[in-house]
């Protein structure tokens, strides 16, 4: 084996995922991610108004449009980042590194809510369809995140190889 092929080797991990992990992290997040940069961009409106109905603007400021358009570029990036990345590599450090990254992501985006009241983390009564996308569904994609990252579910530990030595 050339010293090539065996970096090569040394540097990728073959990567089985339970079928949890792969369904949530390849489809259903990605596609709740393109979701919302639907309603960021072409229903404005209705995105204020779901999160937080009392001070959503009539007319939108175009400030606010613009904010709101960027803000649908980060949910796509955030698509594309997940189901390109994830999908095109077995090795184990990129899915954690990423998944890190996406955590981090999480708990900003909880944070960002603080401003509607420490009840809006748990009165799932009060919640409308985008507190369940902003809340609800964040807590779940953190837990899978930890779960992964923690290596739940992913059987025996992976191991590191061991790197090359140069003699």
């Amino acid at each position: 084996m050339s010293s090539t092929t065996k970096r090569q080797a040394l540097s990728t991990v073959s990567l089985s995922l339970p079928l949890p992990y792969r369904l949530f992290f390849l489809f259903i997040e990605p596609i709740s991610a393109l979701v919302g940069a639907y309603y960021a961009h072409f229903r404005q409106n209705d995105y204020l108004r779901y999160t937080h109905s009392a001070s959503a603007p009539q007319p939108i400021p175009l400030g606010t449009t613009v904010v709101l358009s960027q803000l649908a570029n980060l949910y796509l990036f955030f698509a594309i980042n997940e189901a390109i990345v994830l999908r095109s590599t077995a090795d184990i450090r990129v899915w954690k590194a990423v998944l890190l990254c996406l955590l981090i992501g999480d708990l900003g985006h909880l944070y960002s809510l603080r401003p509607l009241g420490l009840s809006i983390y748990a009165d799932i009564q009060r919640w409308n369809p985008i507190d369940w996308g902003n809340i609800a569904f964040v807590y779940l994609g953190a837990s899978m995140r930890i779960a992964f990252l923690a290596g739940v579910g992913l059987g025996k530990k992976i191991q590191r190889p061991a790197k090359e030595r140069k003699d």
